[in-house]
C-alpha cells in the first residue's frame, strides 16, 4: 500500500484532507466522551482532548516513532464508535495501546475485547482539592486540575491560599495563570470577581483565600468539605508542620510538593503510590529529580540489579536562585543563576530509597544548575550485578515507556535532533535518550530529561487522584 509521500502530489493532497477531515469529525466525539463520561483520551500518553485536527494528525504520526507504526485516523474512528456504542465510563483510552497490535481485519471486534476490558473508575462526588501556595507548581496545578475537569466528579479544584501581595492581588494571580514565559498562555478563558475574591477558569469557580496561617482557615465557610490541601509552599517539611493544615474545618489529606522529613512517606506514583494508606493523611509527593529517576532505576534495578551507582543533575535555575549575586544562606546559590552553572547539592539520590528500599545506601548525587527556566537532565552512572547490552536496555526502556505498568512515569526518545526545550509540557516523569545510553560490561550510563515542572506536576496529580479514589472508597463503604 502507497504511503502518503510516495502519492502523486494531486493525490497526497487528497488524502491529507482526508485524514483531516476525519480528524474534524473525531473532535466533538472526543470532547464529548470527555465531558460526559470522563473517558480520557490519548496516544502514548499524548492526549487528544481539546486538541485540534492538526495536532491529532500529529500524535497518531508520533506513534511512529514509539510503535514503529503511524496510527491511521479511520481506525481511531472505529474504536471511538465502539466507546460510544459501549457506554463506558472512566477509562484511560490509550489508542496507541490498543491500535499498536490490531488486526487488519475484524478491528470492531477486536476493540470491543479491548475496551471492555479497560479498568474503569466513579466517584459518587467530586474531590475538592486546595492549592496552598500558588506558585511555579501551584499555577501548573492549577491548569492541569482545570484541564482535567472533565464532568465534575474528579478531583474539583476549589480555592487557592496565598498571602495577599497588594490591592491589586487577585487580578496579578489570574494574570499569572493566564500568562506563563514557559508554558505558554493559558487554554481558555479567565474572569475574576473582586468582590467575591474569585477565579472563573473554565468553569471551575475558584475562591481566592488570603492567609499566612494554615490553622486559621475555614474551608466549609466556602462550601468545602473533605479537601486535599496541596501545600506548594515548602515551609514546612515535617508531619507536625504539615499537620497544621489538617486542624482546619474541610481538610482531610494533605500533599507537599517536595521531599519531606522524618517518617513522612516520600510518594514516586508508580512505584510506591500503593503504600498509602487510610493512616496516611500526610503524605509528599518527593522531588522532581527523585520522580524523573525512580521509575528507571526501579526498571534498572529488577531487570540487572543495581550495585551502586551516581547521580548527576543538569538542573534549571528556580526561583530559590538569585538573577544577580547577592546574599544567600545555601552555598553558591547566590551566585547569579542567569550567568552561571552552580554546583549545589541534590537529596534525590538519598530520597530515591524512601521509594525503593532495596537501593537504601547505593546511590550519590549533586547537582549543577544552569541558565535554563525549565526542562533538566539526570544522568545515572550505575554499576550493575551483570553485563548489560545497550540496545537491550534501551529496547526494555522503550518498551516500558509503551506497555509497561511505568508507561505514564517513564517516556522514551531516539531522535539525534532533540534538546531540552522539546520537552517542555512532557508529562512523563522522565524521559530516557537513548542514543545517549552508554553500556560496557556492567557499566551503564542513561540520560533522563525531565520537565521539573509540568512532568512533576502530572506526578502530583497522579498521587491526588489516588487518593481521591481511595476517599471515594472509604465514603461508599462507611454505613448510610
Amino acid at each position: 500500500m502507497p504511503t502518503a509521500e510516495s502519492l502523486p502530489v494531486d493525490d497526497a493532497h487528497q488524502a491529507w484532507l482526508d485524514r483531516l477531515a476525519l480528524a474534524e469529525l473525531a473532535v466533538p466525539i472526543l470532547g464529548r466522551l470527555y465531558r460526559e463520561r470522563d473517558v480520557v483520551t490519548h496516544v502514548h500518553g499524548k492526549k487528544l482532548v481539546n486538541q485540534s485536527p492538526i495536532e491529532i494528525l500529529k500524535a497518531h504520526k508520533w506513534a511512529r516513532r514509539v510503535g514503529e507504526r503511524v496510527l491511521r485516523i479511520e481506525d481511531t474512528m472505529t474504536v471511538l464508535r465502539v466507546v460510544d456504542e459501549l457506554g463506558v465510563r472512566g477509562i484511560s483510552l490509550d489508542l496507541g495501546r490498543i491500535l499498536v497490535d490490531a488486526p487488519e481485519t475484524g478491528l470492531e471486534e477486536y476493540a470491543r475485547e479491548q475496551v471492555a476490558a479497560l479498568e474503569s473508575w466513579s466517584q459518587d462526588e467530586p474531590t475538592d482539592v486546595v492549592l496552598y501556595g500558588f506558585g511555579r507548581i501551584g499555577r501548573l496545578l492549577a491548569r492541569i486540575l482545570i484541564g482535567h475537569a472533565g464532568s465534575g466528579l474528579g478531583l474539583r479544584l476549589r480555592a487557592i491560599v496565598v498571602r495577599k501581595g497588594g490591592e491589586d492581588d487577585l487580578e496579578k494571580r489570574a494574570s499569572l495563570l493566564r500568562r506563563d514565559s514557559v508554558h505558554g498562555a493559558f487554554q481558555g478563558t479567565i474572569d475574576i470577581d473582586r468582590e467575591a475574591n474569585t477565579i472563573l477558569a473554565n468553569g471551575t469557580l475558584i475562591q481566592v483565600i488570603y492567609s499566612d496561617d494554615p490553622t486559621s482557615i475555614d474551608y466549609t465557610k466556602h462550601g468545602i468539605r473533605r479537601a486535599i490541601v496541596v501545600d506548594n509552599t515548602g515551609r514546612w517539611r515535617d508531619e507536625e508542620g504539615l499537620s497544621q493544615h489538617l486542624q482546619c474545618p474541610g481538610v482531610e489529606r494533605v500533599v507537599l510538593t517536595a521531599p519531606g522529613k522524618g517518617a513522612l512517606k516520600n510518594i514516586v506514583f508508580g512505584v510506591n503510590h500503593e503504600s498509602i494508606g487510610a493512616e496516611d493523611p500526610v503524605i509528599t509527593a518527593a522531588s522532581c529529580t527523585t520522580n524523573a529517576i525512580t521509575p528507571v532505576l526501579q526498571v534498572v534495578n529488577d531487570a540487572y540489579g543495581i550495585e551502586h551507582g551516581h547521580v548527576e543533575t543538569v538542573h534549571s535555575y528556580t526561583n530559590d536562585q538569585n538573577l544577580i549575586d547577592n546574599f544567600h544562606k545555601g552555598a553558591r546559590r547566590g551566585r547569579s543563576a542567569a550567568l552561571n552553572m552552580v554546583l549545589t547539592e541534590t537529596g534525590a539520590a538519598k530520597a530515591v530509597s524512601k521509594a525503593l528500599p532495596e537501593l537504601e545506601g547505593k546511590l550519590t548525587g549533586n547537582a549543577i544548575r544552569v541558565p535554563t527556566p525549565d526542562v533538566s537532565m539526570a544522568i545515572l552512572n550505575l554499576s550493575l550485578e551483570q553485563e548489560v547490552d545497550r540496545e537491550a536496555v534501551n529496547e526494555l526502556l522503550r518498551q516500558t515507556s509503551l506497555t509497561g505498568e511505568l508507561r505514564a512515569q517513564i517516556d522514551f526518545t531516539d531522535s539525534a535532533e532533540v534538546v531540552s526545550t522539546d520537552f517542555v509540557g512532557n508529562n512523563r516523569a522522565g524521559i530516557v535518550d537513548g542514543l545517549a545510553t552508554i553500556a560496557s560490561g556492567r557499566h551503564l550510563v542513561l540520560y533522563v530529561w525531565y520537565d521539573n515542572e509540568y512532568g512533576y506536576s502530572s506526578q502530583v496529580i497522579r498521587v491526588i487522584e489516588h487518593m481521591a479514589d481511595q476517599m471515594a472508597k472509604a465514603r461508599q463503604l462507611q454505613p448510610a
